[in-house]
């Protein structure tokens, strides 16, 4: 019997002592996202507005679904840290890396869908024809892109997608998953399928990434 005892206790010690790391871990999980509340207030609502909900033609929306169901911790991170050069997205490395991971928890706590970036990181590269590309770009993604994937510099209501902060950061499966999905809740449209503003093939949405890939020597 005591021998019985005595692996109960040990057995409900290992437990106890399990179930307070997860306590643990939790709290500090979310003392983690509300210092992440706490600086994107300070550093980022300015622009993407309270919430994170963006603002048409001047700051997109870091909230919605699709965008946070698609991009990596890595992605984010990179962004906040290094901005987008030749955009109104300044660079915030002077917050450090705890900061900036905080800012991310905090968009993470947003979510309302499952994060698929490493699933989606891990489609096979764009391969195709950027003359091709380039017809569907000028005539569907410029209108509010840019010619040159500019974004809101070039007057459009898109994002700068044409950029080295962006290209250097984006996985094809990436920018595959925007074009065909689109962004609810924003002007960012899906373009395959049915339902789609155009109904791109596979194909013609890889010509697509591949003359993106060469914007950034225009």
């Amino acid at each position: 019997m005591p021998g019985i005892m005595k692996k109960w206790a040990v057995r409900y010690g290992t437990l106890m002592a399990a179930s307070l790391l997860s306590m643990s871990v939790q709290a500090a999980s979310d003392k983690q996202i509300e210092e992440g509340k706490r600086l994107f207030n300070q550093n980022c609502a300015v622009c993407h507005q309270p919430d994170a909900v963006g603002k048409p033609g001047f700051a997109p929306s870091l909230s919605n679904p699709e965008l946070l169901s698609i991009a990596s911790d890595k992605f984010l991170e990179g962004t906040i840290r290094d901005g987008r050069v030749g955009t109104g997205m300044p660079p915030f490395g002077h917050l450090g890396r705890k900061k900036i991971k905080a800012i991310v928890a905090y968009l993470r706590s947003l979510a309302k869908v499952p994060n698929r970036s490493a699933e989606v990181d891990a489609q096979p590269a764009a391969h195709g024809d950027p003359r091709l590309g380039k017809t569907w770009f000028d005539d569907i993604c410029a209108t509010c892109h840019g010619r040159n994937g500019d974004g809101y510099e070039a007057g459009g209501t898109g994002t700068a997608i044409g950029k080295p902060g962006f290209l250097s950061k984006a996985s094809d499966g990436f920018i595959r998953e925007t074009i065909k999905h689109g962004r609810s809740n924003t002007r960012m449209r899906g373009f395959s399928g049915p339902d789609g503003l155009a109904n791109l093939s596979d194909q013609e949405i890889d010509d697509i990434i591949v003359y993106m890939r060469t914007l950034p020597k225009k």
